[in-house]
């Protein structure tokens, strides 16, 4: 079982940043892929960026690259997203999730691969 709990969200201006977390609750946080997604309004779910929890292998969508990194903290269960330079089309909802297992670069954006979801967190950005 994996507990994930999203937290970091709020409001920002074009070019603003924002880091958000994921607490991860689980007996074994190895070999586990942490994923975030997110969903704008009116629109479909889509991946961001994944991590693989032992070796840090890291994922990100095209959309996002360079301006968003995903990293974890082993020691406290924690992945995050820094998000820079962040524009009105970053305004969405946004997830974490698990899955046990290394999904690879073509599979580790469909969610529904993962197993496990966390609530959401707000994430928006005013022009």
């Amino acid at each position: 079982q994996v507990q994930l709990v999203e937290s970091g969200g709020g409001s920002v201006q074009t070019g603003g940043s924002l880091r958000l977390s994921c607490a991860v609750s689980t007996r074994t946080y190895s070999a586990i892929t942490l994923a975030w997604f997110r969903q704008p309004p009116g629109k479909e779910r889509e991946g961001v960026a994944s991590i693989f929890t032992s070796s840090g292998a890291t994922y990100y969508a095209d959309s996002v690259k360079g301006r968003f990194t995903i990293s974890q903290d082993n020691a406290k269960n924690t992945m995050y997203l820094q998000m820079n330079i962040l524009n009105p089309e970053d305004t969405a909802m946004y997830y974490c999730a698990a899955v046990r297992g290394l999904l690879w670069a073509g599979t580790s954006f469909n969610g529904r691969n993962y197993a496990y979801w966390g609530q959401g967190t707000q994430v928006t950005v005013s022009s």
